[in-house]
């Protein structure tokens, strides 16, 4: 899945649903959608500059989501208090006029580099932290920010 920055606090995505993405018969599961969600959500806190971990998230199933089919999703950063960041996003199915199938929000907190480090796998975090100084790529980097 790639993530766009959009105007303002916004981003927008695309998320194909394939067969390895099942739940029912011929349907996208509920949790690979949610994950889809939680990964665009996430993304928006680069608009930020910080990074932030999930603490909550709430989806709302509104229509089956077939395999095959491409869930457009377009989120926002709807506010921020201290360290907390709330966010909401919709994703629907042909483009920005298709139905809504799903909707979420979700709260994030802002953490520093020690959470990773007493929390993370110590090899992930030391070639984050490595390719981070080297202006190279990041586990963030699929977000383009970019006018």
């Amino acid at each position: 899945m790639q993530v766009f920055a959009t105007g303002g606090l916004g981003i927008s995505a695309e998320f194909e649903v394939t067969e390895h993405h099942q739940g029912a018969p011929g349907l996208a599961h509920g949790g690979v959608l949610a994950a889809a969600f939680d990964e665009a959500l996430g993304a928006l806190n680069w608009l930020l500059r910080a990074p932030a971990v999930t603490a909550r998230l709430e989806t709302d199933f509104r229509k089956p989501v077939p395999v095959g089919q491409i869930v457009h999703i377009d989120g926002r950063i709807v506010g921020v208090d201290g360290r907390k960041v709330y966010t909401r996003a919709t994703g629907r199915l042909g483009g920005a006029d298709g139905p809504v199938v799903l909707t979420a929000a979700a709260l994030f907190i802002q953490v520093g580099l020690a959470h990773f480090q007493e929390n993370g796998r110590p090899e992930d975090v030391a070639r984050t932290a490595a390719e981070r100084a080297a202006g190279g790529t990041a586990p963030w980097a699929h977000l383009d920010v970019s006018p």
